[in-house]
C-alpha cells in the first residue's frame, strides 16, 4: 500500500487568490492548512498562458514546444504521452479524471474529439490514462458529463450559466450582466448543489468511495471556476463579498490616463488592446475594449472570482474529509495548483493572453506532502513550473521518471539551487504570428518578441521585480540594464528544448 495522490487544479487562478499567497478578501482555509502544513511554491510559473498548452504540459511534463499544443486550437495527440496512464502501468495506480480536461478543443458539438463524446456516448473512460473520467466545463452546452447530470437532476437550471453557446456562435462573448453589466458576468439563480464546482468534488467522492482501501490512486480533480464566465450562484454571491465594499486591486492604475502612460512602455499591443486597435481573441471576448471597463465592473468581477475561490476551498474540504473517512489521510499527498492567471484588473486589464506577466504566468502551488512521508513545512522561492508536476507524481509513487518528462520533481524546502523558469506563447492565427519567449531568473522577467507581422525582433520587455513588482515600468531598452538583458537572453535560449518537427496542426482556432 502505497501513497495516494489527490492532484487539485483551478482554473484561470491568481498567485495571489488564496490566503497562504497574499489574498485578503477570499476565505481559504482548507488550501491554507494545506499550505501550512506542506510546501509553498511562491515563484512557480506556467510553461504557457492559456489552458490547453498549460494542461498539456501537466499530463506530459514537457515543455510546450515539445509536446506541440502551442495554442488553444491544437488537440494534444491520444499517442501523447500521460503521466496518469505511466503511474497506472508502472505502479498498478487506480486513475481518474474529473472536472475540467481540455487536452482537446472543447466547444466541439460535432464531437470530433475523443474528450467531447464521451459523455454522449455514456462513456466514463479510459480516456489519456485514466481509467475513469467524468467531464465538465464553465456551464451548460448539451456535451459533457456534469452537462448530462444537469439535464436529469436541474432540468429547470438549463439555462441558469451565462450563455455558452453565444461564445461559439457569434464569437463575441462580451455581453454584459451582474449588477454593472461587466463582460461574462451572470447572476446565476442555480443553487449551489447544482452549480460545477459542488458536481466535482461530489463527483470524486463517489468515485473515491468506489475503490479498495488498500488501492493506491491518482486523481486528478480539475475545477473549472474561477475561469469567466464569472456567474456562481448568486444566493452565495449576495452573502460572502459585496462588490460595493471592494478597493481597485493593487494592480489597477486608478484611471485611464495613468493606464495609458503604464501601457505606452510595453511593446504596442498592450495599449492597441486596452484602447480597441488589437483584438485579444486568443484570450478575451473579440469586442471587449478594455478601456471602457468600469471601476465598478472591476470590483465586480473581483468580488465573483473570490466567491468562486471560496466555494472551490469548501468543495475541497469536504474531498479531503471523505478521505480521512476511508482512512487514507496519513498517506495522501495533496498538491494544489491552477493552469494560469488572470489580469483581474491589473493594467486596466482583464481575461489573459499575450502578455508575460504575474498575473499569468505566476501561479499559485502547494505540495501537502502525506504526513506519513514526514516532510517539514517548508516556502520555496527558487523558480519552479508546472512540467514538475508530472516528475514530482513519479517520486511519491516511488517509480522512476520516464525520459520522455522534461521537469524535476519538486524540491521539498528552500536551497535546490534551481535557477530559472520559461513560459512561451506563440499566436495560433499567422496574421497575429506572434512569438513571446520569457525567462524568471534571479527577481528579473524577461521577454522576448521573436519576429512576425506585429514584431520586428527588437522588441522586448524586463522587469526588475525587486523594485517593480507590479511590472508597470519596462526596462527593455534602458542602456544601463543592457547587460541585464543580454544575459538573461542568451540564458533563455540556452535552456529552450528544440521545438517539435513537424509541428502539430492548428485543427480549432479559438
Amino acid at each position: 500500500m502505497g501513497r495516494k495522490i489527490l492532484f487539485v487544479t483551478t482554473d484561470q487562478q491568481r498567485y495571489d487568490a488564496l490566503g497562504c499567497t497574499g489574498g485578503t478578501v477570499a476565505r481559504t482555509p482548507v488550501v491554507d492548512g494545506l499550505a501550512a502544513a506542506g510546501v509553498v511554491y511562491h515563484r512557480a510559473h506556467n510553461q504557457n498562458t492559456v489552458c490547453m498548452p498549460a494542461r498539456s504540459t501537466m499530463v506530459t511534463g514537457q515543455y510546450v514546444r515539445t509536446h506541440g499544443v502551442v495554442a488553444n486550437g491544437i488537440p494534444l495527440p491520444l499517442e501523447a504521452p500521460s503521466i496518469a496512464g505511466y503511474l497506472h502501468e508502472a505502479a498498478g495506480y487506480r486513475t481518474a479524471l474529473i472536472g475540467k480536461a481540455h487536452f482537446q478543443p472543447g466547444f466541439d458539438r460535432e464531437r470530433k474529439w475523443e474528450e467531447n463524446r464521451l459523455a454522449h456516448q455514456g462513456s466514463t473512460g479510459p480516456y489519456r490514462g485514466f481509467e475513469h473520467c467524468e467531464l465538465a466545463m464553465h456551464g451548460y452546452l448539451r456535451q459533457w458529463h456534469y452537462d448530462r447530470w444537469l439535464e436529469e437532476h436541474g432540468p429547470q437550471w438549463l439555462d441558469a450559466y451565462y450563455p455558452l453557446v453565444s461564445m461559439i456562435d457569434l464569437g463575441l462573448n462580451d455581453e454584459g450582466g451582474g449588477d454593472t453589466g461587466a463582460p461574462e458576468v451572470k447572476h446565476n439563480p442555480m443553487p449551489r448543489g447544482m452549480y460545477h464546482t459542488d458536481w466535482v468534488a461530489d463527483r470524486t467522492i463517489a468515485w473515491l468511495d468506489g475503490l479498495d482501501a488498500d488501492d493506491d490512486w491518482f486523481c486528478w480533480m480539475s475545477f473549472p471556476d474561477p475561469h469567466h464566465p464569472w456567474d456562481p450562484p448568486v444566493d452565495e454571491v449576495r452573502r460572502r463579498v459585496d462588490w460595493h465594499d471592494l478597493p481597485l486591486p493593487p494592480g489597477h492604475p486608478g484611471s485611464v490616463e495613468r493606464a495609458v502612460e503604464i501601457l505606452s512602455r510595453k511593446p504596442h499591443h498592450w495599449l492597441d488592446w486596452y484602447e480597441g486597435r488589437f483584438a485579444n481573441m486568443e484570450g478575451g471576448p473579440m469586442r471587449f475594449v478594455p478601456a471602457t471597463m468600469t471601476h465598478d465592473q472591476v470590483r465586480e468581477v473581483n468580488a465573483l472570482v473570490h466567491v468562486e475561490n471560496e466555494l472551490i476551498d469548501e468543495a475541497l474540504g469536504r474531498v479531503l474529509g471523505r478521505i480521512a473517512e476511508r482512512g487514507w489521510a496519513a498517506d495522501t499527498d495533496v498538491v494544489f495548483t491552477t493552469d494560469h492567471g488572470e489580469l483581474q484588473g491589473d493594467f486596466g486589464l482583464l481575461f489573459k493572453g499575450p502578455y508575460h506577466v504575474d498575473a499569468l504566468m505566476r501561479v499559485p502551488l502547494v505540495w501537502r506532502p502525506a504526513p506519513s512521508a514526514g516532510v517539514a513545512p517548508a516556502e520555496v522561492h527558487e523558480p519552479v513550473g508546472h512540467l514538475d508536476l508530472a516528475p514530482t507524481f513519479c517520486t511519491i509513487a516511488g517509480v522512476p521518471v520516464p525520459e520522455w518528462v522534461q521537469g524535476e520533481p519538486l524540491p521539498l524546502a528552500p536551497g535546490s539551487g534551481r535557477e530559472r523558469v520559461l513560459t512561451e506563447w506563440d499566436s495560433q492565427f499567422p496574421r497575429i504570428g506572434m512569438h513571446l519567449r520569457s525567462i524568471y531568473r534571479d527577481g528579473w522577467v524577461c521577454t522576448v518578441y521573436e519576429p512576425g507581422p506585429l514584431y520586428e525582433g527588437t522588441e522586448g520587455e524586463l522587469y526588475d521585480l525587486s523594485d517593480d513588482p507590479l511590472q508597470w515600468h519596462n526596462l527593455w531598452d534602458d542602456p544601463a540594464r543592457r547587460s541585464v538583458r543580454q544575459d538573461l537572453v542568451a540564458d533563455l535560449y540556452d535552456h529552450l528544448p528544440p521545438e517539435r518537427d513537424p509541428k502539430l496542426a492548428v485543427e480549432a482556432p479559438v
